[in-house]
């Protein structure tokens, strides 16, 4: 392999532009080298826009492209499909968030990539915010001493032309709700940050769109480490958004990340104090522009280390299956009512399943 890693991307929607921006923010190292779509138009706008081949079969593009990573970014219903695909065919891989909706499509995407010795990567930007990482530095420091509460709040605004804008929107089988989607970057920092989960308590509602999901949630959980942990995510705020924010507190210390991507240090107090202390809040104020935050550009990098140095990447295949657990178990408790135990197989979450299964 040379130098320089050939990206194509599957799904031209939303969020593919943070990816094309990403590769070419490495463009030393990357470079995206085709893109495909089911939807033509979608292709071909994005295609014809960057000079490249577009495609609305993957499988044609893979095998007519010279190509090291496939980036999937179609609905998350999708996704599992797609990447044993493209595993099958040899290609190391990114998933967008969530890598899958089903507990066992996640075992079976892991499962095909060992088997072909490919690399999975999934995409959890946030991990790489600044402020996150400052944050996680000072945790593996001990800083904190015992955990004590760790809390996620989502306060978000998507109206009914968000859940408009595309067929599977807003449904179990290719979407979930506030939780599998708005919700599972923070999900992931909880559990990457607090550590593992021991069990979970979750209500849901559907305040104020049509859909078949949830639009708002609260969950209770337990860590394994005694700690406890709140998540709020709704995206019925009105009239705009407000904050994407994580709160930890310990015996020796408190932070909270705030901002609307949880890239901003509002909160940093520690009993023992260390010269930078001082100057975090002002150092670690990074304001994105929108919800998806600056962390791509650093995932991507992260990837392309992996693959030149042939070693894991932060978020591998088994680091993305830990919060799709999670996410099942608080639409497991959701619809049974009870406190649900991790770990567990998925029997009333209605995640990835149609209304006929």
């Amino acid at each position: 392999m040379g130098d320089i890693i050939k990206f194509a991307l599957i799904g031209c929607g939303r969020i593919a532009s943070k990816h094309i921006d990403a590769i070419e923010a490495n463009k030393e190292e990357a470079r995206l080298v085709a893109v495909c779509d089911i939807d033509e138009s979608r292709a071909r706008k994005v295609g014809e826009k960057l000079k490249l081949p577009y495609y609305t079969n993957y499988i044609d593009m893979i095998k007519n492209e010279d190509i090291n990573v496939v980036s999937i970014l179609t609905p998350s219903g999708t996704h599992a499909k797609i990447a044993i695909d493209v595993a099958r065919l040899g290609k190391d891989l990114v998933v967008e968030k969530p890598m899958a909706l089903r507990l066992e499509d996640a075992d079976n995407m892991i499962k095909v990539c060992d088997e072909k010795s490919v690399k999975l990567f999934v995409v959890k930007q946030n991990r790489f915010n600044k402020a996150i990482q400052k944050l996680k530095e000072a945790i593996d420091k001990g800083r904190f001493g015992k955990m004590v509460l760790g809390t996620v709040r989502i306060r978000w605004t998507r109206r009914q032309d968000y859940y408009d804008m595309d067929p599977w929107r807003g449904k179990w089988e290719m979407d979930g709700g506030v939780f599998a989607n708005q919700g599972s970057h923070h999900i992931d920092l909880l559990e990457w940050l607090l550590g593992d989960v021991e069990s979970v308590m979750c209500k849901t509602a559907t305040q104020l769109v049509n859909a078949e999901t949830e639009d708002t949630g609260v969950a209770i959980l337990r860590f394994r480490n005694g700690a406890l942990g709140i998540i709020e995510v709704t995206t019925a705020t009105r009239p705009r958004d407000l904050e994407g924010s994580i709160s930890i507190l310990g015996e020796r210390g408190s932070v909270i990340v705030g901002g609307f991507a949880v890239n901003q240090i509002t909160t940093w107090e520690f009993e023992e104090k260390e010269p930078e202390d001082n100057e975090i809040i002002d150092k670690f104020k990074e304001l994105p522009p929108n919800v998806y935050g600056f962390g791509h550009i650093e995932f991507i990098k992260d990837v392309i280390k992996s693959i030149k140095e042939n070693k894991l990447g932060l978020i591998h295949g088994l680091e993305g299956r830990k919060s799709i657990e999670l996410i099942n178990a608080l639409y497991e408790s959701a619809e049974t009512g009870k406190e649900v135990y991790l770990y567990f197989v998925p029997k009333k979450s209605k995640l990835g399943r149609n209304k006929y299964d």
